[in-house]
């Protein structure tokens, strides 16, 4: 596939579709806006297919020229290629969540998640740190009119609350960018991550960088924003938002704070794992009082995105390659949840824990395929909420033996608040009249969620798939931050001796 502009294709297919949607009927919009993403997906699949484990660290690189005051240049690393993956694997699900739910402006609906679809690729595929500042930026428009217009009662609220919390948060980014630029010349991100910033300013540039990233994962305190939108949100697009969106915060942290600032990121590792730990005991005690399913799984969310920035401040292997695979589990669990809550809310009108109950009577198939993605959130063994926890933490306890064992305590909370929802919904008696009437997934949303949960098994069984296009990166990635990795304070067991690691770590 050499010289073959793969990146700018799938950036252009579901542009031109988007446009094609607004001259069409409501059907075929629909129609056009699920072959697009069918297309991209295949077009994912032959990316990954012809990736070169162990080749160079950037392929598939395009590079135009410039275009205004930036280069057209795309390239992805592992770490983009798994993330593409996720972005156009859950696209055509939401297409197909939406092919119901949605009966008004039907046309300008498919336009808007086919522009967001393109600025997702966009972003983790752009070389150049303006390119990638616009896409990243450029993200918000679509996802602000999806819960503005098609969102629930209180929509605007939400919608306006989670843009200027997201916009504020990277307009100090914005600054440090142009200030990388005028100190470098040079606008191009792989001889970025190159560069030596000074170490008295590199504290400064993560901070601001740090405002937005954090926003968007989104990190406590920050994250008040996410319940709102995802309560309002409608089903397709919460299951963008928790499975695509919020992993924007995680690659930047991966992409620019850690390799591009090592000193600072080592020097402020403290914030970070302090900030996660709180996160995750909060939210999910927060979870466990809530009556609203939506609004449960965003807290569960904020927990989980936690475990993603404590494995990759670890400066370690496991921690990294754990933190990938949470974002990739968390992506597709988090999303097949949110389509779960969307069934039943099709069905009822409302996301009230203690409306439902006995469910798994007349709807067993819906309470499998739930009772599945359930334990896929919890980290049961065999899925890949375990390998991504067991990874993140593993990583971690080399650096804060106290800061795992407070985040160890999510996976019991989790366990908790999900079981307690589970519990509710799916099991006892059947006494309601207008439940009793609810009917069994349809072969469309067994068309959705299948597919999910085959590959949530796949990754936990053989996660070697997932990890295996990225291991190069990771390795790349420890090796620049290693002079600053942060001390740690874990021993050795008394008796035995330390020994290196491959690229010097003790274990």
């Amino acid at each position: 596939m050499s010289g073959f502009p793969i990146l700018s294709l799938m950036l252009a297919i579901p542009t031109v579709a988007a446009v094609g949607c607004l001259f069409l009927s409501p059907a075929g919009a629909r129609w056009l806006a699920l072959i697009a993403t069918l297309v991209d997906f295949v077009l994912g699949i032959g990316l990954w297919a012809n990736f070169d484990i162990g080749g160079a660290q950037w392929q598939f690189v395009e590079n135009a020229g410039s275009v205004g005051v930036f280069d057209w240049k795309l390239g992805i690393d592992g770490f983009a290629l798994m993330l593409i993956m996720l972005s156009v694997f859950l696209m055509p699900i939401c297409i197909g969540a939406s092919w119901v739910a949605i009966e008004k402006r039907v046309q300008e609906y498919m336009a808007c998640f086919l522009i967001t679809e393109v600025l997702m690729i966009g972003t983790f595929a752009a070389q150049d740190l303006l390119l990638f500042y616009i896409f990243f930026e450029a993200g918000l428009i679509p996802m602000y009119l999806i819960i503005g217009i098609w969102g629930g009662a209180n929509r605007i609220y939400a919608s306006y609350k989670f843009f200027l919390y997201t916009l504020l948060g990277s307009l100090l980014m914005l600054v440090a960018m142009l200030w990388m630029i005028h100190y470098t010349g040079t606008t191009d991100i792989p001889t970025l991550l190159k560069t030596d910033f000074p170490r008295q300013v590199q504290t400064w540039l993560w901070l601001a960088f740090f405002a937005s990233f954090a926003v968007k994962m989104p990190m406590w305190p920050v994250h008040t924003w996410l319940p709102d939108a995802h309560v309002q949100a409608p089903t397709a697009g919460s299951v963008i938002l928790a499975g695509v969106l919020l992993k924007l915060g995680g690659y930047g942290f991966l992409r620019f704070s850690v390799p591009m600032f090592p000193e600072a990121s080592s020097q402020l590792t403290w914030l970070i794992l302090a900030l996660s730990a709180v996160a995750v005991v909060y939210t999910s005690l927060v979870a466990l009082v809530q009556s609203d399913m939506k609004k449960l799984i965003a807290y569960s969310s904020v927990a989980h995105m936690a475990i993603v920035t404590i494995g990759l401040f670890a400066f370690n292997q496991q921690g990294i390659e754990g933190a990938m695979v949470m974002m990739l589990s968390h992506g597709l669990v988090s999303g097949a949840l949110f389509l779960c809550v969307g069934v039943i809310y099709d069905r009822l009108h409302t996301r009230e824990i203690d409306r439902y109950g006995g469910l798994a009577i007349n709807m067993p198939r819906y309470a499998v395929l739930f009772l599945f993605f359930t334990m896929a959130s919890i980290g049961l063994p065999g899925t890949s909420g375990f390998v991504a926890e067991f990874l993140s933490l593993m990583g971690t306890y080399q650096v804060s033996t106290v800061a795992t064992a407070i985040c160890t305590t999510g996976i019991i909370l989790g366990a908790a608040y999900m079981l307690y929802l589970y519990r509710r919904v799916v099991f006892g008696d059947l006494t309601k009249d207008d439940v009793r009437v609810m009917p069994d997934l349809s072969l469309r949303e067994i068309a959705l969620l299948a597919p999910v949960a085959a590959v949530v098994l796949w990754m936990g069984v053989y996660p070697e798939s997932f990890l295996a296009p990225m291991r190069g990166d990771v390795a790349t990635l420890v090796a620049r931050v290693d002079r600053a990795k942060p001390a740690g304070d874990s021993l050795p067991t008394a008796g035995h001796a330390v020994i290196p690691a491959a690229h010097g770590e003790a274990r």
